[in-house]
């Protein structure tokens, strides 16, 4: 099912950048406008930190980096 939307008080700048935009995509700028929010919305989700830490490989303990254990 499609909805409608309308978007008040826009910048004429930023609708002008919208139109160029469209243009240079060989779309109207509703269609530009459209391909704009998919994208937006269809990123893929942002990782935690801790998702991302939980993902690296274990490559050693904490002391196996202490630069005081270093033998010269």
């Amino acid at each position: 099912m499609a909805t409608n939307l309308v978007v008040r008080n826009v910048e004429e700048d930023v609708a002008l950048a919208l139109k160029q935009l469209a243009a240079s995509h060989g779309r109207s700028a509703e269609a530009e406008h459209r391909e704009i929010l998919r994208a937006a919305l269809q990123r893929p989700k942002r990782q935690s930190l801790a998702e991302v830490l939980s993902r690296m490989p274990n490559v050693g303990e904490d002391a196996d980096f202490n630069s005081r254990n270093v033998q010269e």
